[in-house]
């Protein structure tokens, strides 16, 4: 089974959960007239949509070159993360609002038991639903996939602080309900906003992580020919890197033996490193002079 199936089948499965979730969550916030789970519904529904989101990224990320595209598709995947990023944002604006319009309104009544109940419920399952997600993300590199599993733990956090609120409401603070969804909604704008600038970063061809650097410089010189690295470049092309590096070979050797030593590094750092898409190797004369100074020092 392939990334894009992968993917495209734990996002069904959490469609499944969230929907049949959303529905309980915003009855329960109705019946039970709690406004932060009414809120805490629609952050549910907001996963749903994000969720769909990320299973059109997987499939056009996982496209082919072809003539409009020659480098691939891989850069839409965090053009879609940015898009759920936007969404988590959103919904945390709202739920805030609706708090803070409540807190200064103070048309606040007690919660019913439905509400806590819901609010148990769904940070059980948003909690598992997002391990399930995380660690799948993780398996294909996927960013849209992992703001997803993201979406849910915010919802988990939501429903903790929905729980809090509705528990304190019950109590005879009814202040607490909506003071909930307004703490509850700075913590999804931020996670929001952490995503949105992880995107970002990929779309602008940040460089590759330093331990995947020092991983490439080692692989290179572990190569019987080359006698150092004068330049390394990378850049991140969605889940994958492109990488550019100049290395050092004896002068005297042929043009032939250069290119088969430049192939090797080649072939070496696409089987060992999985996420290089492409590598390009140049090749460059060390002095042998200075070479053997070198190695004398």
């Amino acid at each position: 089974m392939n990334r894009n199936e992968v993917g495209t089948r734990v996002s069904l499965i959490t469609i499944v959960i969230n929907t049949f979730l959303c529905i309980f969550k915003i009855m329960a916030g109705i019946l039970g007239k709690s406004g932060a789970m009414l809120a805490d519904g629609v952050h549910t529904l907001s996963d749903i949509l994000a969720t769909f989101v990320v299973i059109l990224g997987l499939k056009i990320s996982s496209r082919n070159e072809d003539e409009h595209h020659p480098y691939g598709h891989e850069k839409f995947e965090p053009v879609f993360a940015k898009i759920i990023s936007i969404i988590l944002i959103i919904t945390g604006i709202f739920i805030g609002y609706e708090g803070m319009k409540k807190l200064i309104s103070g048309e606040i009544v007690t919660p019913g038991r439905i509400a806590l109940l819901a609010a148990v419920l769904s940070i059980v399952i948003k909690e598992a639903m997002y391990w399930y997600t995380i660690i799948v993300a993780k398996k294909i590199k996927s960013l849209s996939m992992e703001a997803d599993a993201w979406h849910h733990r915010s919802d988990a956090f939501s429903s903790i602080g929905t729980f809090i609120g509705i528990f304190a409401a019950r109590r005879g603070y009814t202040f607490f309900d909506p003071l909930a969804g307004l703490i509850v909604s700075f913590f999804i704008i931020k996670v929001g906003i952490d995503f949105y600038i992880r995107a970002t970063k990929e779309l602008v061809d940040e460089a590759a992580d330093p331990d995947t650097c020092k991983k490439i410089k080692e692989i290179a010189l572990s190569i019987d020919g080359v006698k150092g690295i004068q330049t390394l470049k990378t850049r991140t092309f969605g889940h994958r890197i492109y990488v550019d590096i100049e290395i050092l070979v004896d002068e005297r050797l042929t043009v032939k033996d250069g290119h088969n030593i430049a192939e090797e590094v080649h072939d070496t750092l696409e089987k060992k490193i999985d996420n290089i898409k492409h590598c390009m190797i140049h090749v460059e004369p060390a002095l042998i002079e200075l070479y053997q100074q070198d190695q004398e020092c």
